[in-house]
């Protein structure tokens, strides 16, 4: 049970019955009104509101506008209390953008006030009696199991319905287990299973109504655990113990049996505990993803006290992964719903095994039994494989770098010849033979200096020939005139 501290209301004038005594007021509540209707839309007299001298300790939350500066509290005698001025010992002060959380020890009793932008519908709660309701745990739960529970506050018996109060409570449920040296669970931390919301999200069906709800996922490991359910305010927390339960392993099984489907399918298989699944209200969603990221869904419907059969095609080798969801009735009738947590199962592909002649156990026919093997063979060694591209690109290399060195050679060579120093012959020559620019210093070229020599060489011999002609002529003119004499 949660121990008594804090809640009842006020600044709202109707909170007070009409009917009800002013003594009678002060005996039930720590805290009343001041004031009617008019005086309290007087805004100097506005957030007034009674302690009780029997009041110990007081807790009050103020709800304000977004952004606000915290609330100043008067006091009867009209000395102030800031937010600066706590000192975590006699005033205890929770400030943030929305509301003020004020928690004071001895309160002075009579007429108190609080200054602020205290929003128009806020009322000033006093926490007296704080506790969190919820459904108990079924008797019989599973890890994985997917569960939904509700739950509600009340402060001093009385539900709180007021939605402002949400932002200033946290609701949430953990596990502790029971270190029972038979449990899986032995020596494990703390887990929080679920944090309650009143927000219209997930499970919960209507925001805003009062009534939290809380989603489990029991993904925990099995064994006893002690649920505690915690109420948590800036200030203080509560906690509520319930009776250890015990969390049972999850009772949805998977198997498979490869290549058992025929025909190149797998055959899957799902079964169940039947000592707490009534096995003819099993159903299955679930998906297969392939070795080669392919994903597909498939469901389960019979209603029939067989295990679940589901073929899966093997188009693929490598790892198989299927993820279930399942959907049933435990023996009490209880619907459930459980996450099974993933299987998988990893397929090979199968060695072709050498073909070997009978007539090679006598030794007859080796020859004809080795050929077989080696084409039987599919798979070469991975040095063979490895050895036979570094060679070839080994080559490739040696060939390009002679092939560059050749260029090299060839072009320096080339070069060399181009740019050496030349003969003056030979620049004679070229000299000799390049056509003349002006008339006046021109020289006869090669040739024309050959074509000049070759036509002197004619005449010459023309000449001399001429010559001979001429002697021989004379000569027999001589000889004709000795002759005659």
């Amino acid at each position: 049970m949660l121990k008594p501290l804090l809640f009842s209301a006020l600044l709202l004038p109707a909170i007070v019955s009409a009917q009800t005594p002013q003594a009678e007021q002060q005996a039930s509540n720590p805290l009343t009104t001041l004031g009617d209707d008019f005086q309290n839309s007087i805004k100097l007299l506005q957030n007034r509101f009674r302690i009780d001298h029997e009041v110990d300790e007081i807790t009050m939350v103020f709800f304000r506008e977004y952004g606000s500066l915290p609330v100043v509290l008067v006091r009867p005698d009209g000395s102030k209390i800031y937010q600066t001025q706590a000192d975590g010992e006699d005033v205890f002060w929770f400030d943030t953008a929305t509301y003020d959380m004020v928690s004071i020890k001895k309160p002075m009793p009579g007429p108190w006030q609080a200054v602020g932008s205290i929003e128009p519908d806020s009322r000033v709660m006093v926490i007296s009696d704080l506790s969190l309701h919820a459904e108990p745990l079924p008797s019989v739960i599973f890890s994985g199991e997917i569960l939904k529970q509700t739950a509600y506050l009340t402060n001093g018996g009385e539900p709180i319905n007021y939605t402002e109060f949400r932002d200033v409570v946290t609701l949430s449920m953990q596990f502790f287990s029971t270190n029972n040296p038979d449990s899986n669970n032995f020596g494990a931390d703390a887990q929080t299973i679920a944090t309650f919301e009143d927000n219209g999200q997930g499970m919960d069906e209507t925001p805003l109504d009062g009534t939290f709800t809380g989603q489990f996922n029991l993904s925990v490991a099995a064994g006893e655990w002690i649920p505690t359910f915690m109420v948590s305010t800036p200030m203080f927390s509560r906690e509520q113990v319930d009776d250890a339960v015990m969390l049972y392993p999850n009772p949805i099984h998977i198997s498979v049996e490869q290549h058992g489907g025929g025909g190149g399918y797998h055959k899957l298989m799902i079964d169940a505990d039947r000592e707490h699944i009534n096995m003819s209200t099993l159903l299955i969603d679930g998906k297969v993803k392939f070795p080669n990221g392919d994903i597909q869904n498939f469901s389960i419907t019979d209603s029939s006290m067989d295990i679940r059969e589901h073929l899966i095609v093997n188009y693929e080798y490598g790892v198989y992964r299927i993820k279930l969801t399942a959907f049933a009735n435990t023996i009490d009738g209880r619907d459930v719903i459980l996450d099974v947590p993933e299987f998988s199962f990893l397929t090979e592909e199968p060695m072709i095994a050498p073909v070997v002649d009978e007539q090679t156990a006598d030794g007859t026919n080796q020859e004809s039994s080795q050929d077989v093997t080696n084409e039987q063979q599919p798979v070469l060694p991975a040095e063979a494989v490895t050895t036979e591209p570094e060679m070839a690109t080994s080559t490739l290399i040696l060939l390009i770098v002679g092939i560059n060195l050749f260029l090299l050679i060839v072009g320096g060579a080339l070069i060399w010849f181009v740019t050496r120093d030349k003969p003056v012959t030979v620049t004679e020559a070229l000299s000799e033979i390049t056509p003349p620019k002006t008339e006046e210093n021109s020289k006869p070229g090669l040739m024309m200096r050959l074509k000049q020599r070759f036509t002197r060489n004619k005449v010459n011999v023309e000449d001399a020939s001429d010559t001979d002609v001429k002697q021989k002529k004379s000569s027999a003119k001589k000889d004709a005139s000795n002759k005659s004499a």
